[in-house]
């Protein structure tokens, strides 16, 4: 191969690269509007690279040079939540989180959700305070917990998710882990966010904290105050919400939701409908008060 075929496979290579590097960061990008400010800064960043390989403009280089510089600086700060994720999953290890391709095994099955809303609406009746982190593809580990609570490693079920929120269980304060149809661990003291600070209780930022940092992670609340049901996801809290419309979003957050065909599971269904329709009607509450 001589030395002008060797440059072209470069060049080749180097535009390919710099595409599916592109490409991988659109297609994480769900938003809108970081979307056009991710596109602005990679045709910058291109248009940089076009004058520096192919026009001789000392001047026009610097200026842009500068002008990405900026940019580079401004994103640093607008998305320092999602930079310092990013170097979580590299530092960890976890590609397949980073690449979108959660495994298999953290899918919830459509009992699951039926118990997670089942769990729910009882403790909102009750009103006992309670913080379910479902983990659906982020491969949530010890070290991305402040405390990584006490190992528990049984079946989901209902009974034994209100009674890991009992008030008089020193496991009540912290949040419980649910992969697939197994409790993981009991206890767990999660990141706070910092938004919402004056408005939200800890429950409610401890719930934005761990959405912010993981997007395949989904966090039940419920007020002790109050009992009022809420979901975060992606760093996004919806609340106050009724039980019947947790399990709709549960459905579909969970993806790949088979109905229940079968007697015995519309049986079943009939059953979690009478519990939980006392729970239908929730007052909003006043913005002012904190939930915890």
């Amino acid at each position: 191969m001589n030395f002008w075929g060797f440059i072209n496979l470069k060049f080749l290579l180097d535009v390919l690269f710099a595409a599916g590097f592109g490409l991988l960061l659109f297609s994480r990008v769900k938003e809108q509007r970081t979307l056009w400010l991710l596109r602005g800064y990679l045709f910058l960043v291109s248009f940089a690279w076009f004058i520096q390989r192919y026009a001789y403009l000392p001047l026009t280089t610097k200026l842009i040079d500068a002008v990405v510089l900026a940019c580079s600086l401004s994103l640093a700060i607008l998305w320092q939540g999602e930079l310092r994720r990013l170097m979580e999953l590299l530092g960890t290890g976890r590609l397949t989180v980073l690449l979108g391709n959660p495994p298999k095994e953290f899918r919830a099955t459509s009992t699951t959700v039926n118990q997670l809303v089942d769990a729910a609406g009882k403790l909102s009746q009750n009103r006992k305070g309670a913080l379910i982190v479902v983990d659906l593809g982020s491969d949530l580990r010890p070290e991305d917990f402040l405390y990584s609570g006490i190992n528990i490693e049984a079946q989901l079920s209902t009974d034994l998710l209100i009674n890991l929120f009992a008030t008089d269980t020193p496991l009540h304060d912290g949040a419980v882990l649910v992969k697939g149809n197994k409790i993981i661990s009991a206890g767990v003291i999660l990141p706070l966010s910092r938004q919402g600070i004056s408005r939200y209780g800890t429950r409610h930022l401890a719930a934005l904290g761990i959405t912010e940092r993981f997007d395949r992670c989904i966090c039940i609340v419920v007020s002790e105050e109050t009992g009022t049901l809420s979901l975060a996801n992606q760093g996004k809290l919806e609340r106050p919400i009724t039980s019947s419309r947790l399990q709709e979003l549960l459905i579909k957050l969970v993806g790949n939701q088979k109905p229940l065909g079968n007697p015995k599971s519309s049986a079943n269904k009939s059953t979690l409908s009478q519990n939980i329709n006392t729970n239908d009607n929730i007052t909003i509450e006043n913005d002012s008060n904190k939930s915890n």
